[in-house]
């Protein structure tokens, strides 16, 4: 698929780059950048007055999977996320049980990889049920 987006002021603070120009995405990636020609077959999109730029990162969010689906899950947030214009979300360790040990930090992962929307970064406790007493296996979390 390829999707043109143009007339958008494009705002990239990793390359330096804050001006009004189109973008061309190709299968996902973008291709090009400045004045694009569309060609016939291509989805075209307007985006004079609108700004394009990175995914944003939220650092600070509260999935509550495993334990407190209730709440929230990995899906919703994730699919939240994705709405919102965030490509990554790092989820506190505030679960059930606590994301303290790599067996929860490692079914986070893999169900963010099967939801398949947003990156998904688990934040680990540093303590063991986050009480502030015994420090968690970091170096296992890590791993994971």
């Amino acid at each position: 698929m390829i999707l043109l987006l143009k007339g958008g002021r494009i705002i990239d603070p990793g390359r330096n780059l804050d001006q009004v120009s189109d973008l061309l995405v190709e299968d996902g990636k973008i291709v090009e950048t400045g004045r694009v020609a569309a060609k016939e077959g291509w989805s075209v999109v307007d985006l004079s007055g609108k700004m394009v730029f990175p995914g944003l990162i939220d650092m600070h969010v509260h999935l509550r999977e495993p334990g407190r689906e209730d709440k929230e899950t990995i899906r919703t947030g994730s699919m939240a996320a994705v709405a919102g214009g965030f490509t990554g979300i790092a989820c506190m360790p505030n679960t059930d049980p606590v994301n303290d040990c790599e067996t929860v930090t490692r079914y986070i992962k893999e169900k963010a990889e099967d939801v398949n929307k947003a990156n998904v970064y688990p934040v680990g406790a540093i303590t063991k049920k986050s009480e502030g007493g015994e420090l968690a296996e970091i170096g296992e979390m890590l791993k994971a």
